[in-house]
């Protein structure tokens, strides 16, 4: 952990120096701005770790500066804000935000948080070379386009597997209903969504035949799906909730 860098964009100074005490004295090393202008520069620049920004920034929308980063890194990215609707948390997810704290946190969930978009950034990592995903019951062979329940073979419709390998690529992660659309079919919209609330019916209940896979895909109400690492350590369900 030592080694791990981070980088904090917040305007309030409380919310800075609240942070880069708490990271330093975990070991992380730690850099502040109060602007997205300059958490550009210095995330292009320092390449760090992972990265803490509010969404309401003096010169520029957080939502805007996710977006800037994510068209050259995939450093995880946690946004720590006060607007707390549903909307805003689709905003900053949609721009590829990993994770969203509404304010005011504690210190022992702001860390539980990183150390989890660390984890899912270093599985992703991982998977870049791997054919075979292995989640619990689950096993996805994207290779051969095979997906498995406790060794049994389930047989999906394409846009069900899709949605699974979608899912599964990302496991950990909060996909709002947006981008798994945009995914999918291309463009979003409220017909859609009710398709895939559909699909994913029947995907879970395919999954559950033997094995009981469905419970690892888990619905964000409001937001969208997410699938969960099986045996990996969680925060408590209040504290995962978006």
């Amino acid at each position: 952990m030592g080694n791990e860098l981070i980088l904090v964009a917040d305007s309030d100074e409380r919310i800075l120096n609240l942070v880069n005490v708490t990271l330093k004295a975990h070991d992380y090393r730690c850099m502040t701005t109060k602007t997205g202008e300059s958490a550009l520069v210095l995330a292009n620049s320092n390449n760090p770790d992972v990265i803490i920004l509010d969404v309401v920034l003096p010169d520029m929308d957080g939502t805007e500066v996710i977006k800037t980063i994510r068209s050259w890194s995939d450093a995880p990215i946690l946004v720590i804000s006060t607007r707390n609707e549903d909307h805003d948390k689709v905003m900053a997810l949609d721009a590829g935000a990993d994770d969203y704290i509404t304010k005011p946190f504690s210190v022992e969930e702001l860390l539980a948080r990183i150390r989890a978009v660390k984890r899912r950034f270093n599985r992703y990592a991982e998977r870049q070379t791997e054919n075979v995903f292995v989640n619990g019951p689950l096993t996805v062979d994207y290779d051969a386009g095979c997906v498995f329940v406790e060794g049994r073979e389930i047989h999906l419709t394409p846009i069900e597997y899709r949605v699974l390998c979608l899912l599964s690529q990302n496991v950990g992660r909060v996909l709002s209903y947006n981008v798994i659309t945009q995914k999918i079919w291309g463009s979003s919209f409220s017909s859609q969504v009710m398709t895939l609330r559909t699909f994913m019916a029947t995907l879970r209940k395919k999954l559950d035949a033997f094995g009981e896979a469905g419970s690892l895909l888990q619905t964000q109400t409001g937001v969208g799906y997410k699938m969960i690492k099986r045996q990996e350590e969680t925060l408590e369900s209040e504290t995962e909730r978006y």
